[in-house]
């Protein structure tokens, strides 16, 4: 899974093809020969757990799988974590060959925070499956002696990764947005001409589709008053106008460098400046204006005009008493 994620963020093979099969064997085979445990009485895999809590020695003898009867018990603890370090392995190969490569662009182009990504993901988890693996042979070698599940070396670097996995999305919280993606390059094109030439075919589709979000942001919220609505926030909008919430995200964090409800609250505010110079201050409250205009509290219309405006909505309405 690792391998195939890897692949298809570097060169947008999102689809499986089928080579892919052979890397998903090995999940395969142990999913078959585990199968059969899980219509083992409740009680009994209780049992089982508490024996194994009891003495550790008893996973030697447990029979968790049809494997067991084949391939000895280290083997099989052992294999699974083997099996992830090779894929890490193997994608981080596959990382550094493509870095090497002039196509890199085509996926790294204005979301150079990939590179870090990648970087951090697949070196937690080497550092995490390479512990365990010592950790794994080191507890047979002892016997599961409870001298080896005191605090050491291999406990502290195998809590480091696994920390490391867990925090990392903190520092790169652009991950989670994810990008439009570029048309596939052709990698038989070596020219600098021809490279430096489909770079900006490249740049020019994404400042297309960006534009394009553009213009139908501002023309949705014209023609359908989106913004009236008290619920109108990013999710709403993204499902109102049919374009994914990540790539809306990138286009007010990146291009419009404003905030989607910074973005919502000025139309809310030109709608509210509109109602008062119509006349409606003398008609209604300050406060009912607000609400009409889709904010949801008193205090909020006053803080958002006094930030858009410079000046609060009473002072702003005196002028067409």
């Amino acid at each position: 899974m690792l391998y195939w994620y890897v692949r298809s963020v570097l060169t947008d093979h999102s689809k499986l093809k089928r080579s892919d099969f052979w890397h998903f064997l090995p999940m395969i085979i142990f999913f078959i020969s585990a199968f059969p445990n899980t219509f083992v009485p409740w009680r009994d895999k209780v049992e089982a757990a508490m024996m194994a809590v009891e003495n550790q020695e008893y996973l030697m003898v447990y029979k968790a799988s049809l494997l067991n009867r084949i391939i000895p018990t280290v083997a099989i603890y052992l294999f699974r974590l083997v099996l992830v370090l090779g894929y890490t392995i193997g994608a981080g190969v596959l990382f550094i060959k493509y870095l090497k490569k002039k196509q890199s662009y085509a996926v790294f182009s204005k979301q150079h925070f990939m590179k870090k990504w990648l970087c951090c993901l697949l070196g937690f988890l080497f550092i995490l499956a390479v512990s365990q693996v010592f950790m794994v042979i080191k507890s047979f070698e002892m016997h599961f002696s409870e001298l080896f599940f005191t605090f050491n070396i291999l406990r502290v670097i195998s809590v480091a990764g696994l920390i490391g996995l867990l925090i990392s999305p903190f520092f790169f919280p652009t991950i989670l947005y994810g990008l439009p993606r570029m048309p596939e390059t052709n990698e038989q094109e070596n020219d600098d001409s021809q490279i430096k030439e489909r770079k900006q075919r490249y740049n020019s589709f994404e400042s297309d589709y960006l534009k394009s979000i553009s213009q139908k942001t501002d023309s949705f919220m014209q023609e359908h008053q989106l913004y009236l609505e008290p619920d109108c926030n990013l999710a709403y909008f993204s499902k109102q106008i049919n374009i994914p919430t990540h790539h809306l995200a990138y286009y007010f964090r990146e291009v419009k460098k404003q905030h989607f409800n910074d973005f919502r609250n000025e139309w809310r505010i030109n709608h509210a400046k509109a109602l008062i110079k119509e006349g409606k201050a003398n008609e209604i409250t300050l406060e009912a204006i607000g609400s009409l205009s889709g904010f949801s509290s008193r205090n909020t219309f006053i803080t958002d005009f006094k930030k858009l405006e410079g000046e609060s909505p009473g002072t702003y309405a005196a002028r067409f008493y």
